[in-house]
């Protein structure tokens, strides 16, 4: 069965409306185009998204429901708290973000990942432009064991990719992160694409519609000061 999609103008960065999005396969939006600053702004703005393979056609997706967190709600269990006592960690935000994004790719296959050299170049121009962040778990002697990425829009934080070199260090960045971010005045974390990991973090599934509402709601909000300034998280207090 043939798809047809539209191809994205290589000069402006207008997108199609999400909601022609392709439900099969779910999200699958429209092609082309780049992965200069602007796009990148423009399509997690209107809550879209690139993720294709190396070799591929730059694909664009915007898929009904979104896995997200909501990072208020957000409760670890009790055998995460026990373990992070043991463990040691420390976590940072914005000490690392080039380290954490090339760690995300190199941790899995080459096989496995969609990030690729052109993905890590855009994401770490990203962060030097203040957009894109990372979260940062470190063990005792300095080593980075775990962390995740994404890009700030407003009062929404859409999350690109996690990793973990150690026992539960992406769960402990984001349990950190969730508090973090809820006290600077966050509203919603996205993880776009359900899938069994992010099922056993907690994630719930959120339809078009509602997460369209809260990204038109959001995407201008200004968090209180100093969210995104380089530090080390506290421990959260739940």
């Amino acid at each position: 069965m043939a798809i047809y999609l539209p191809e994205l103008d290589p000069v402006n960065t207008d997108f199609p409306s999400p909601e022609t999005a392709l439900a099969d396969p779910n999200g699958l939006l429209a092609f082309g185009g780049d992965l200069r600053p602007e796009r990148l702004l423009a399509a997690y703005r209107q809550g879209i998204f690139p993720w294709f393979s190396e070799g591929e056609p730059l694909l664009w997706w915007s898929p009904s429901p979104r896995a997200v967190f909501l990072p208020q709600y957000f409760r670890p269990s009790k055998s995460l708290r026990k373990f992070f006592r043991k463990s040691g960690y420390q976590v940072t935000l914005n000490q690392a973000c080039h380290d954490v994004i090339r760690l995300c790719a190199e941790s899995r296959g080459a096989d496995e990942t969609w990030i690729t050299p052109e993905m890590i170049c855009a994401y770490q121009a990203m962060h030097d432009l203040g957009y894109c962040h990372s979260v940062e778990v470190w063990r005792e002697n300095g080593e980075l064991v775990g962390g995740f990425y994404g890009i700030g829009i407003g009062g929404i934080f859409c999350g690109e990719s996690m990793f973990s070199l150690a026992d539960n260090a992406s769960k402990i960045a984001l349990w950190f992160f969730c508090q973090h971010f809820d006290l600077h005045g966050g509203q919603l974390i996205d993880c776009q694409m359900m899938n069994n990991h992010l099922v056993s973090l907690g994630a719930v599934e959120m339809e078009r519609p509602l997460f369209m509402q809260f990204l038109s709601q959001q995407r201008d909000a200004i968090l209180k000061y100093g969210c995104y300034e380089p530090q080390t998280l506290a421990v959260p207090e739940s």
